[in-house]
């Protein structure tokens, strides 16, 4: 009993995972215009101190970055360092919610079919919806702490630097005799 409800749940978790990504992608528009958007793109799922732990991360990060899951979403690859970080790091909170959103509704599905068609089933659904949603989200909150820090860098940097003309032909000749 328990093996035949198994596979089947795994199956069925997978492919309601990759619907979820098409629902929440319908979904998150909507809810960018509420005040609970804010509070999904700010949640702090693996901080210091965060309720859920680490586990297999760095496996995860590996996985996707050697998969054709690398391809899925272009919008947020850092290209050179001329990339625009804080464009790259709203495209990681709409990709972060949009997983958020589809591990809420895959995990609500799987307690429906637990009850239905046994706790095996729901169980083994989580297990996909685990793998695919709510690791792209972690590892997207842990992306964007990491792209933050580089902005942070940069405009320390950028405050320390002195400041130049902002265009070429305002720096002093060299022909002209120093101000003094």
């Amino acid at each position: 009993m328990t093996m035949t409800l198994l596979i089947p749940g795994l199956v069925f978790g997978v492919s309601a995972s990759f619907i979820s990504w098409i629902l929440s992608m319908l979904l998150s528009p909507l809810l960018r215009r509420t005040p609970y958007y804010d509070r999904l793109s700010s949640l702090d799922l693996v901080g210091p101190g965060a309720p859920i732990p680490r586990v297999g991360m760095r496996q995860f990060k590996w996985v996707v970055t050697n998969t054709p899951f690398k391809f899925f979403n272009p919008a947020i690859r850092v290209a050179g360092s001329g990339a625009d970080l804080a464009l790259i790091r709203d495209e990681m909170t709409k990709a972060e919610v949009n997983h958020l959103i589809g591990f809420a509704l895959v995990t609500l599905t799987a307690i429906v079919m637990g009850i239905t068609e046994g706790p095996v089933f729901g169980m083994a659904m989580m297990v996909g919806n685990v793998l695919l949603n709510l690791y792209p989200s972690l590892l997207q909150q842990e992306n964007k702490r990491r792209i933050y820090r580089v902005i942070r860098r940069r405009e320390a940097a950028a405050q320390r630097s002195p400041t130049l003309p902002d265009h070429p032909s305002r720096l002093p000749s060299l022909d002209e005799p120093e101000a003094r």
